[in-house]
């Protein structure tokens, strides 16, 4: 593991920064609402509430180290951190992660509680995991049978894990 990591910095999240891997939900009363939709190929749309620990990653000298990232072809997905602050790593639904450089396309964002996020069919995402906290605790909606299109990416056998920075 002595390879450098390349040094992510996330920032929060604004409606063209993250157009590119879903969007931000809005207002009842804003002309944008349902300009787009949720979709579940297989019919299968499922709440529940999900969590992550700090400790499930690994931490560095200024943040947390990503490894690796998933992504659902058949549906999108909602996250909502409820209770702690925290950040996630995206990729553009047609990124293919084949190469090191490939993850220069990457982004880090910075969820406060209550920040709901949308993410495309498709979107490659790690996380979101907790900032300083112990554990996030996240509203979670996504096809109830993810686990059957789970695809995963390992970034750093591909030389391409990344420090996500959380040290200002």
């Amino acid at each position: 593991m002595g390879t450098t990591l390349r040094r992510i910095v996330p920032s929060p999240p604004a409606p063209d920064t993250w157009a590119p891997f879903g969007w931000l939900p809005v207002a009842d009363t804003d002309p944008r609402d349902g300009d787009q939709t949720l979709a579940f190929d297989w019919g299968d749309p499922h709440l529940n509430r999900i969590g992550h620990r700090r400790d499930e990653v690994r931490a560095t000298a200024s943040g947390l180290r990503c490894e690796e990232l998933y992504r659902h072809a058949t549906h999108t997905q909602v996250l909502v951190p409820l209770d702690a602050a925290s950040v996630v790593v995206v990729g553009a639904p047609g990124l293919e992660l084949t190469s090191p450089a490939d993850a220069d396309a990457l982004r880090a964002f910075l969820l406060g509680p209550l920040t709901a996020v949308v993410l495309h069919r498709g979107t490659w995402h790690w996380g979101p995991f907790p900032v300083a906290a112990a554990s996030v605790d996240l509203l979670n909606v996504q096809g109830r049978r993810y686990l059957e299109d789970n695809e995963r990416v390992d970034l750093a056998a591909l030389g391409a894990a990344l420090e996500v920075a959380l040290d200002g």
